[in-house]
């Protein structure tokens, strides 16, 4: 691992910088994350954080940082590090357009593998490295994040609004919701309730996945916390301060449900 130049974002009680994770197999690549962590007691849980399609920008930076604030080891991951590895956009119609090219180039082995290789680092910088991470994902990122939550090292995700998971997968393949029953912790899916990107027949598709897993988990006597869908009012990519479809009401309760979701899995301040 080499350390990328610092930049801002440098509060108190907690620190921020870039970094590079070197490749551990021949399927992973270089990633360029955005890293930040408690500086006045050691962190009480590590959480992946997953782009929008406009990569590591500055709202993900300033959600790691929050992530930090709370007391966590924060870890923002790129999702093209094989075709934009530092990319950051802005919200403007062209760098929609060049987020979305990007994102029609990845492949879900690959995303995996990044994800894998960026789980793997953050665990052996906790206290505990067997201990479990969270994972959070906002638009493509909350797609991805249904998929990170398969990995072994994940015991929560927050999926925030992640179209298309009722209708395939990056790079091709079954609607990635069939991968529901594989998840061995817990999901917490938020959509917001007018959010054209995600139709009431893909909401309802995502309620009945996670109740027919839920169900699963019951009769084999699994001890798990039940999956969730909650919606929220808002459109698409409500939780974003930047973003002109911003909701600070649906924000501020979407950030409540994701805090709530990672003390229960990932345990109380210490």
């Amino acid at each position: 691992m080499c350390r990328l130049p610092c930049a801002g974002l440098s509060p108190s009680d907690s620190v921020a910088s870039w970094l590079q994770l070197d490749p551990r197999r021949p399927d992973q690549v270089p990633l360029r994350c955005w890293w930040a962590r408690p500086t006045d007691a050691p962190p009480r849980g590590g959480v992946l954080v997953l782009p929008e399609v406009f990569g590591i920008n500055g709202w993900i930076r300033s959600v790691t940082q929050r992530l930090a604030e709370a007391g966590y080891a924060a870890l923002a991951v790129p999702l093209y590090a094989r075709t934009a590895p530092e990319l950051e956009l802005g919200y403007g119609p062209g760098d929609l357009a060049l987020g979305r090219h990007h994102k029609e180039l990845t492949r879900t082995d690959q995303l995996l593998a990044d994800v894998g290789l960026a789980a793997d680092w953050l665990q052996q910088q906790l206290p505990a490295p067997a201990a479990g991470l969270g994972c959070v994902g906002f638009c493509f990122g909350g797609h991805v994040a249904l998929l990170a939550a398969t990995l072994p090292q994940v015991a929560v995700t927050v999926d925030f609004y992640g179209a298309g998971v009722a209708s395939g997968r990056p790079g091709g393949g079954p609607a990635s919701l069939e991968l529901v029953p594989s998840i061995d912790g817990t999901l917490l899916c938020i959509c917001g309730s007018e959010d054209p990107l995600i139709p009431a027949a893909d909401v309802a598709a995502i309620g009945t996945a996670l109740s027919a897993a839920n169900d699963a988990r019951v009769l084999a006597a699994v001890p798990a916390q039940p999956h969730r869908l909650v919606l929220l009012e808002g459109g698409h990519g409500f939780m974003c301060s930047a973003r002109s479809d911003h909701r600070p009401e649906a924000a501020a309760a979407g950030w409540s449900l994701l805090l709530d979701s990672f003390e229960q899995a990932l345990g109380a301040p210490g």
